[in-house]
Order: structure tokens, then sequence, then C-alpha cells
């Protein structure tokens, strides 16, 4: 009963997100500074009219920016959501723990060395992945992850990186207010080439980590049980955390800092269907992937023609639901929605 139940949820809401995909997607390849009829954009899809302005606008500028934005969104709630089972934290996003700060600083040192595109994802992952080890090890020292310490680290790490990051910046010269903008979370800069480029990662990183789901439920018991089961618990969270540092770099380097995501959305899904990871990871990317490009149609649309930083749109969102779990609201959570769903 309790399956079937939670089977009815699962549909329920995919099928609510997926008709809300869809509105946003003719609303974000109508909206713009040329308005496009939604007859003409079908036809340009179907390939009818691939010669034309319009096809141009549809398919070279606003159509890859869409599709940017809804990877970008299942990066980063794919992300936050398996950090806060390695943590068994429920703030453990990484925006707010300096995951991300890592990512920024690598990707602004290849803007600052002039590398191609595939090398700001490189750098980012690299930076990254030494910002959660380092966290991983700093948390685990004062006993485990709980909210103060890793509040603490976190905020420690993203002051330092955030004053690398500057750094760089002032060295950028004329081109500082383009690193500016992008920390601040900015998709104008898709392609189709970068949408390739987060492909790679999220499909990799999706797999992985539905291929270790059962695993994952696992480490929400506790340590001591997770090893009771046969895992290795320690190098399980480690390789956790190193594909954790390679979505959110990626996601990060072509994106910016965009924050939030990872928090707000694996909690409301995990409200509606509990803490099982074979439904909760592919429910929770898929609908950050729609809540992300809800937030850059915001962005786009708020204050057209002028368009204000995605950042600025998710912590609108998510800063009053981080005081709430900050507070203690969210503690029980993680436990609490264990049978839920599974």
């Amino acid at each position: 009963m309790r399956n079937r139940r939670g089977g009815r949820k699962t549909g329920v809401l995919v099928v609510s997100v997926s008709v809300f995909l869809f509105f946003l997607l003719v609303y974000g390849l109508w909206a713009g500074t040329v308005k496009i009829p939604p007859g003409q954009i079908f036809s340009v899809l179907l390939g009818n009219d691939s010669e034309s302005p319009a096809a141009k606008i549809v398919l070279g500028i606003r159509l890859p920016r869409l599709v940017m934005a809804l990877l970008a969104g299942m990066m980063l709630s794919g992300a936050g959501t398996i950090s806060q089972a390695v943590f068994r934290n429920p703030l453990a996003d990484p925006y707010i723990i300096g995951i991300s700060s890592g990512a920024v600083a690598g990707a602004a040192l290849a803007f600052i060395l002039n590398l191609p595109d595939i090398w700001y994802g490189v750098f980012a992952f690299i930076t990254s992945m030494g910002s959660a080890f380092l966290i991983f090890s700093l948390s685990a020292k004062k006993g485990g992850a709980d909210t103060a310490s890793l509040l603490i680290i976190g905020v420690a790490i993203s002051a330092f990186l955030g004053a690398l990051t500057s750094f760089m910046m002032y060295l950028a010269g004329q081109d500082a207010y383009r690193v500016m903008i992008w920390t601040m979370g900015y998709l104008g800069s898709a392609s189709w080439f970068r949408v390739a480029l987060l492909s790679g990662p999220l499909v990799l990183g999706l797999l992985y980590f539905f291929y270790h789901r059962h695993d994952v439920d696992a480490l929400l018991l506790g340590d001591e049980e997770a090893h009771s089961l046969g895992i290795n618990v320690g190098a399980f969270k480690r390789q956790l955390l190193i594909v954790v540092s390679l979505m959110a770099a990626f996601s990060t380097a072509f994106t910016g800092m965009i924050g939030f995501v990872g928090l707000i959305v694996p909690h409301a899904v995990r409200l509606c269907i509990g803490n099982s990871h074979g439904r909760l990871l592919p429910l929770a990317a898929y609908t950050g992937g729609v809540f992300l490009l809800l937030a850059d149609t915001l962005a786009r649309s708020v204050l057209a023609p002028v368009e204000v930083p995605i950042g600025v749109v998710t912590a609108f969102f998510g800063a009053p639901f981080f005081l709430f779990l900050a507070a203690g609201g969210g503690q029980g959570m993680l436990r609490r929605g264990g049978s839920r769903g599974s």
C-alpha cells in the first residue's frame, strides 16, 4: 500500500513538473526583444523554416540557453541530493559548503589563462574536488558534519576562495566585469558546444548515483549501519564526493555560481516522495532542471530588457528556505522521510 501511494505521488509530481516545463519552454522560446509567434516557433522546431531569422534566434540563441538551464539545474540538484546523504545534513548544498566556490576559482583561473572552454570545466573540477575533500576531512575531525561545524567550515573555505577569485578578477583588468557577471550566475553565453560539455558529466554522474542508490540509502542509517551492510563507508563517500564535484564544477564553470538549487529542490521532492534515492534522485534532478529554467525565465523577464543575474533570483527563493533549515526546521527531514516511497 505504501509503495502504491508513493508511486501515485511520484506520478502526480512528474506530470505536474512536465506540464510546467512545457509552458516554460514555449514562453522561453517566445520571450525576448524579438517576439516570435508560437506557430512559427513550432515550424522552426519541425525544420520547416530553417533559413529564416526566427530560426537563427530560436535554434542558435534561445533553445541552447533553455537546454543549458535544464542541464545545469539537474546537475546542481543531483549534486545537492547526494551531498546531503554523504554528510547526513540538510544544509549540505555545494553552494553553501564551499564546493561551488572552489569551482568558480578554478574556472576563473582558466579564464585568466585564456584557455579553451573545456579547460574551464577541468580546472573547476580540480579545485572543487580539493574543496570537497577539505570539507570532508575537517568535518570528520569534528566528529561528524553537524550543522554548526559544516556552516563554519563552508563559510571559511568560501571566504578564502572568494578572495582568491576577487584577486583573479583584479588581474583580469578590462574583462573583470565579464567575470563578475558570470560569478553571479549567467546563461547568456549558452551554446550547443557548451550543452554538449555539460551533458557528459551529467549523464555519468546520474548513472553512477543511480547505480549506487541503495548504498546511498544505507548512508542515511549511519556509518555503522552502512558498514554492517558491507559498504566501505570512507571510500564510498570519497567516490561520491568526486562525482558531486564533477557535476558541480562543470555546471558552475559555464553558468557561474548559482546557489540554493541543490538545497531547495531535494527537500521539496523529499517531502513529497520520501528518501528512497531510486525515486528521489531522478525526480530531484528533473525538478531541479525545471526550477533553474523558471529562475532563468524570471531573470530575463522581470526587468526586461535588462537581465537580472540568475543567482539573484535563486537566492530570493533560497535564502528564506536556508534560514528555516539553519534554525532547525529541517534537521529531521533526512530521517523522517526514510520509509516513504521506498
